[in-house]
């Protein structure tokens, strides 16, 4: 058992309820937010999709965009990276599966 009982021990809370105030996050300007790495990966996927003609990227740069989105900050500078990966992806899967066929492949 403890020797304490809750009477003693709130007569001497040094703390003081009265000066309590509560907190408030400093503003962050959108210049020192972090980085959005899911959507820096998700144009790099479907730079490589559209280059490369890599369906495999263009799938993963859809997957990162859709990441990016949801977890989204700044409103204005992620949804112009989200939108360029997402038009990257799109024409990575548009000129995969409905364009020519790739030099020296079998279909």
């Amino acid at each position: 058992m403890s020797s304490h009982n809750n009477n003693s021990t709130s007569a001497n809370d040094p703390r003081q309820p009265s000066a309590a105030k509560p907190y408030v996050a400093q503003p962050v300007s959108p210049q020192d937010l972090p980085v959005d790495y899911s959507g820096f990966i998700a144009v790099i996927f479907g730079i490589a999709g559209v280059m490369f003609r890599y369906k495999l990227s263009s799938w993963l740069a859809i997957i990162f965009c859709a990441q990016s989105l949801a977890n989204m900050k700044n409103v204005e500078n992620d949804l112009k990276q989200i939108s360029m990966a997402m038009m990257f992806a799109i024409m990575g899967l548009v000129t995969n599966y409905f364009g020519p066929a790739r030099p020296g492949k079998q279909s």
